[in-house]
């Protein structure tokens, strides 16, 4: 007897969501296009045997896929990915080229096709080091059936489809210190496989603008009360500010480093502490300044019943995707935490280089006087 179910609505979807599953645990997939397939395999837990059995199955056609920003720092203006020949898969020659300050490229560079660039963004959906492993498949060439298989184009689309793909999945009120009177509520969908949390702080009016802040999860401000950032207190005073103030909603995302994942933020936090900023950090590690998306929080706004918004944020990128989704951004308000010694060149940082509206010296100013 043969049991057939539906597993999903949309197959495509599934299939990426099982490939993230595969790409995280450091087994290889398969990627395929319309014009040919390739096995594909991350970087980060890349060991002797793993490279030996690649090599094996390559014959000398393998290459290595990495993004723009990590071939800046190996020395080449590039906007685009591109692509090295591995002759030799060399674990030392790609942890070199992936990931090594002082790394330099040591062979031609060609343009990424459309599975390298589909490699990459798995990658980055998957929350790993944004550079892989790609071996182009010959036609007809026999496949493990055990291996995963995924459409390129599907990892294409899958942002897109999952940012309009939320269910809220369970809700309960959960008094906080200063604001006993806030509801938690869980969504599913909109980033990878994580969930999302919509905060909402007293009985807001949803038929006038409601005071929201989007706040990018940050385990190490927002729990552990790091003094690299000011995440913590940004979360703490908005929370305080919404409860003494009508109340708001506060859209706690799951979207640490700035999107990069949270191993990947303490590989950054490693290099801040040899001298890199946070951007040139990221750029070390093949990120761009900013990996975060936040159509789907505008989303999770709208399913709550809320169409127009006084944001709080420093950030002009939250303030133009709430717009581009199509609520009514009516202002916007700043919300600073404290200065100190740690967190200072982080929150020039963000000015400076990524037009945050932070002004430091106010900031230090009134820090002086308390």
């Amino acid at each position: 007897m043969r049991v057939v179910l539906s597993l999903s609505e949309d197959l495509a979807v599934t299939a990426v969501e099982r490939a993230i599953t595969e790409f995280r645990s450091a087994r290889p997939l398969v990627i395929d296009g319309p014009a040919g397939s390739a096995l594909v395999l991350g970087i980060e837990d890349l060991d002797e045997a793993m490279a030996a059995q690649i090599e094996a199955i390559a014959g000398g056609h393998a290459h290595l896929v990495l993004p723009p920003a990590r071939l800046r720092r190996l020395g080449l203006e590039r906007e685009m990915p591109g692509v090295v020949a591995l002759p030799s898969v060399d674990r030392a020659r790609i942890e070199m080229l992936a990931l090594k300050i002082e790394g330099r490229i040591d062979a031609p560079v060609r343009a990424a096709g459309f599975l390298d660039e589909d490699a990459l963004e798995l990658a980055r959906l998957s929350l790993v080091l944004p550079a892989v492993i790609v071996v182009p498949l010959a036609a007809g060439i026999e496949v493990d059936p055990s291996l995963t298989r995924v459409p390129g184009p599907a990892i294409r689309s899958y942002r897109r489809a999952k940012a309009v793909d939320l269910k809220i999945v369970s809700r309960a009120p959960v008094p906080l210190e200063g604001a006993p009177t806030s509801e938690f509520v869980v969504f599913r969908g909109g980033e990878g496989l994580r969930d999302q949390v919509a905060i909402i702080v007293g009985s807001p009016d949803l038929a006038k603008p409601v005071t929201v802040r989007l706040h990018s999860a940050c385990l190490t401000g927002d729990l552990f009360g790091s003094l690299k950032c000011d995440c913590g207190d940004q979360l703490r005073e908005t929370v305080r500010f919404m409860a003494q103030n009508e109340g708001g909603i506060l859209l706690y995302l799951d979207q640490e480093g700035r999107g990069n994942g949270i191993a990947n933020k303490i590989r950054a936090y490693k290099l801040q502490s040899q001298g890199y900023d946070t951007y040139d950090a990221d750029e070390v590690l093949g990120f761009e300044a900013d990996q975060r998306h936040f159509d789907f929080a505008a989303g999770m706004l709208k399913k709550l019943g809320v169409q127009a918004v006084r944001l709080l944020t420093n950030n002009p990128e939250k303030i133009r995707a709430l717009k581009e989704a199509g609520l009514d951004v009516i202002s916007d308000h700043r919300v600073l935490g404290r200065p100190t010694a740690e967190n200072v060149s982080y929150l020039a940082s963000k000015r400076d280089r990524a037009g945050h509206y932070i002004d430091i010296e106010a900031l230090l100013a009134s820090s002086i006087k308390d």
